[in-house]
Formats: structure tokens, sequence, C-alpha cells
């Protein structure tokens, strides 16, 4: 597929930022050793203080990683130089474009898209939804909802409308149906020279939709292996992978679900992006937007313009 001028244009942009923090970081990693030369890396996996990296020429490298260097996980860019039994040790981290956290845990990094995969059958729960699309709010995170299994609806109108409320406030919704290849074609375009995390429980079809789009993963997933001596705990393991028809997909099987217990209110609040227009317009600014008078945002609901299910939602997280 050719690329558009914007997207040639955001991907030498990228190469460009990512070479000048590759060059500075080289510059500024210390006690190299002069008979091994640093290389760029893209972190595939961590396991415990190991790391699996992949060099700019696709060779997969055992690591492990400086003291003084942070932790890094999969989709982290870093320096790092051969040993004389093929080995290697990291010794510098590339900065972050952005990061995902759970309780605190780093997931993974230099995500472009957060790909939330939902399906007909488990039915979808608009509340479980709102809570990813807060996490990702308050990560600063692009998401997007997959509803899979449209094959098993005897109501497709009914299924879009029900997530009509989630594009009329800007998230990207895309319909498919792995078993009869409905939607397919086109969520390997939209995916296409990004890099996603994938999200979802279990029985959504996440699995079958990963092997989908990337046809030879298990050959991967062997190699891996090999190269990591995890065998099959590489299940387990955050791990990225390259989309044979373009961008990486990072699959993090441990992330299932998303629990609010370590966000305030305030937090909660900001992950209902629709409602960011009418916070500052209320009476009091401590409203919580409940019971209180002149509230902005119960006004911005009866007039139509917050979903009463979103604001229902945001009832049940905060009280």
């Amino acid at each position: 597929m050719s690329l558009t001028r914007r997207q040639k244009w955001r991907f030498e942009k990228i190469q460009a930022e990512r070479i000048a923090r590759s060059n500075k970081a080289a510059d500024n990693s210390q006690d190299l050793d002069s008979n091994a030369s640093a290389q760029t890396g893209l972190v595939i996996t961590r396991y415990g203080q190991h790391l699996l990296v992949e060099s700019n020429l696709g060779n997969l490298v055992q690591c492990t990683a400086r003291r003084n260097i942070d932790l890094s996980v999969a989709g982290d860019q870093v320096i790092f130089q051969t040993t004389d039994n093929n080995k290697g040790i990291v010794t510098a981290l590339l900065e972050r474009d952005n990061s995902l956290k759970r309780s605190n845990k780093l997931i993974a990094a230099n995500i472009d898209e957060l790909c939330l995969v939902v399906a007909i059958e488990p039915h979808y729960q608009f509340d479980l939804i709102d809570r990813y699309l807060i996490v990702a709010e308050n990560q600063n995170l692009p998401i997007r909802l997959i509803v899979n299994k449209i094959e098993l609806s005897n109501n497709i109108k009914q299924v879009k409308s029900d997530f009509a409320m989630y594009e009329a406030i800007g998230y990207p919704v895309s319909y498919l149906s792995v078993r009869t290849q409905i939607g397919i074609a086109v969520l390997q375009a939209q995916l296409n020279n990004k890099t996603q995390l994938f999200l979802g429980q279990s029985g959504v079809g996440k699995s079958s939709l990963i092997n989908q789009l990337i046809p030879e993963l298990n050959l991967r997933v062997n190699e891996i292996s090999t190269k990591s001596k995890l065998g099959k705990h590489t299940t387990t393991n955050t791990t990225l992978y390259h989309i044979p028809s373009g961008g990486d997909l990072i699959d993090s099987p441990g992330v299932r679900e998303f629990h609010l217990d370590n966000l305030s209110d305030k937090e909660i609040l900001s992950g209902f992006k629709e409602f960011k227009a009418f916070v500052n317009q209320c009476k009091f600014r401590n409203c919580a937007h409940i019971n209180e008078p002149n509230c902005a945002v119960k006004n911005a609901l009866e007039a139509g313009n917050i979903h009463p299910k979103r604001y229902a939602s945001y009832l049940t997280l905060i009280t």
C-alpha cells in the first residue's frame, strides 16, 4: 500500500526524531566497550531482568541492562552493544513518546494507539468500555474500539447505534468479523504504520484477530521463545510483533481489565472527555456534577450534549 504525503511526512518525522534521540543517548552512554559498536534496538519483550532486543537488521539479541538504566519494556528504543557470546548489554534508554501503566506497573512504551476489542458474545458492557477509556484519557493515549463477532448479531443497526455515542465524541470504532472476514482489510489499513497495543477480555476473539493480522504468528512466537528461553511462558509476557501488512502490534495478555481504584474522582471525571467543555462552567468550583445547582454538566445532559449512558456510567464509578 502506497503512503500518502501526510503518512510519508509523519514517518520521516518520527524516524528523524528517533535518530536524534539515539545519537544523544549514544553520546551520553558511559563505559562502552571500545571493541563493540553501539547500535539502536527495539525491545520486543522483557522477562525478568532480561530483554529481547531487535537490531536494525532484524536480528533478535538477548540482552541485559546496565544497573543505572531505567526499566525498559516492549516498544522501547534502546542503545545496546553485543558481546563476544552474541548477547547484548543495554547501555541507554531513549526518550519515550508515551507509555502505558497499570496500577503503576509499566506495561509498554511508544504506543500510537490502544485497540480495545469487545464482542457481541460475550456481550459488550458500557461500564467496562468506559473504564478502559478513562485509563486511556488519563495516560494521553488514543484508543480505538473494535467490535468483533458481528456475524452473531441479529440487529447490527442497534449495535452501531450503541457505539454511535463513542463515535460522536471522537473515538474511532471498527466493526468486524474474523470468522466471515468482514472489516479485516479495512482494519489492516487503519493499523498500518502505527504501533498499537491490543486490549480485551477473554472470549472476545482478540487472539483470533491477532492471528488473522499476523498469519505467521506461531513461527514468530517460537523464534522469540527460542531466543529468550521462555518457551510457552512467552504468551504471558507483553510482546511486540510486526504486522506483515504494516505496523506493529503489542500483545499484553496480562492486561485484560483495568481497575480504577488508584484514580481519584477528579481523574475519573477527566476520563469523560465530552464533559471537559462544561466542567468549568458550573456554579461551584468543586461541583461533583450530581445534585449541585447550576451544574453545567447536568445542563448539557438535559440539552442532549452528553449521552445519558455515559453520565450514568460516570455516576456509577464515583459513587
